[in-house]
């Protein structure tokens, strides 16, 4: 067993690396998703006994690493893109976004028994994912202290179910086409001219989400970027000041968990045309996170994750479930169009690079930012819902 904490943090790193080349080589694993590799993979550095199940190299990364991680991954957030994208979509995607915490909160009652005093956790966890993304999930996760055996069979859980949606997202046109039967919307405006000129650079993506290309310039881990020393160092003391900031803030003030105040920081930092120059955050976040994602592998033991999967798999099924339901079944209502209710519910389910997937393999041009835009902001109001959906569970169920 290796036990030197240079080896470990040397092994994780590894992994890590190896997910990402494994997202990029292979269409197989890019639908898979690095996130959940570097679980997987962590997962067998310890149930074969070559690691130990606690280190303070876990400890590192567990604490700061990851906190700064959701740091430099909201200062991408911009609020203003959502200028772009109308009143329409915004409203049909904050609908999105209640049909997810309601599935959620059906979920809980459907499997409170099976999951036990953890249920809270999981409402929290998965209200976050299905309206922003991993990030939201590991942030409201980590917040809310979910067992690591448990986290990683609610993101294996949430990779399967998420790739299940997006199936019928594609194929929902010929699915629903009929029963809502109205076009797509054609671009108007500012958001024509997006969408008939597409921006040179490469529109960021989420942690673990799918590639739309196979080119590497396209890729989100392996697109490059020119990064300063400069941008470096000022990330690192932003990134610190973020930290020490929401931790004073967290203990004189209170009112929220430490996490949303580093939310709150950090998403008003992002506005600030001074931070939105400095390049790399994307870059160092991503990577702060899958070092999470590794070190969440390791502490999961196979059997505790046989024991609890079924049930959570069932609850992300349920979740989703609602949520479609909820959203086309009112969409149908608000004669919203397929093409639309279709990019914002994958926006909301698996985050923006997904929805631009979705858009532009069915050749919705117009959707393709709105969608991204959406999305984006779906990793804005993830933490929100997550914990104010968890402690409404904790409310009801009890945990």
């Amino acid at each position: 067993m290796i036990t030197d904490p240079l080896a470990i943090a040397a092994l994780i790193a590894g992994i890590t690396a190896l997910a990402f080349w494994l997202d990029h080589r292979f269409e197989l694993m890019s639908k898979i998703g690095a996130s959940l590799m570097v679980i997987i993979l962590g997962a067998i550095l310890s149930n074969t006994g070559l690691v130990p199940q606690e280190s303070p190299v876990y400890r590192g990364i567990e604490g700061p690493v990851t906190s700064l991680a959701i740091v430099y991954l909201l200062l991408g957030v911009r609020l203003a893109d959502l200028r772009e994208t109308g009143p329409a979509m915004l409203g049909l995607f904050l609908l999105a976004s209640t049909g997810t915490a309601l599935g959620a909160l059906a979920g809980a009652a459907f499997f409170a028994d099976s999951l036990g005093s953890d249920t809270w956790k999981l409402a929290g966890a998965f209200t976050g994912t299905y309206t922003g993304g991993s990030l939201n999930f590991a942030a409201v996760g980590r917040g809310l202290d979910l067992p690591a055996s448990t986290f990683a069979a609610a993101s294996a859980a949430d990779a399967v179910t998420t790739a299940l949606w997006m199936g019928f997202i594609l194929m929902s046109p010929i699915i629903l086409g009929r029963w809502i039967g109205s076009p797509a919307p054609a671009a108007t405006g500012a958001l024509a001219t997006i969408a008939a000129d597409p921006p040179s650079e490469p529109t960021e993506t989420p942690p673990g989400s799918k590639r739309v290309g196979a080119e590497s310039e396209h890729h989100p881990y392996w697109s490059p970027v020119p990064i300063a020393l400069f941008d470096l160092v000022l990330l690192a003391a932003i990134g610190m000041a973020v930290l020490i900031a929401a931790g004073a803030l967290a203990r004189w003030v209170g009112l929220f968990p430490e996490i949303l105040w580093l939310t709150t920081i950090a998403l008003a930092l992002g506005q600030w045309p001074a931070v939105r120059r400095v390049r790399g955050s994307s870059q160092i976040g991503n990577l702060g996170l899958h070092l999470f994602f590794g070190v969440i592998g390791i502490r999961s033991l196979l059997a505790a994750m046989v024991e609890i999967g079924p049930a959570v798999f069932l609850y992300t099924l349920v979740a989703v479930a609602i949520h479609g339901i909820f959203l086309f079944s009112l969409g149908r209502i608000l004669r919203a169009s397929v093409p639309m209710l279709a990019v914002v519910s994958q926006a909301a389910i698996g985050g923006p690079s997904t929805a631009m997937a979705v858009a532009v393999s069915r050749g919705w041009a117009s959707l393709m930012l709105p969608g991204v835009a959406v999305g984006i902001f779906g990793y804005a109001l993830g933490n929100y819902a997550g914990f104010g959906i968890a402690y409404l569970v904790r409310a009801i169920v009890g945990g």
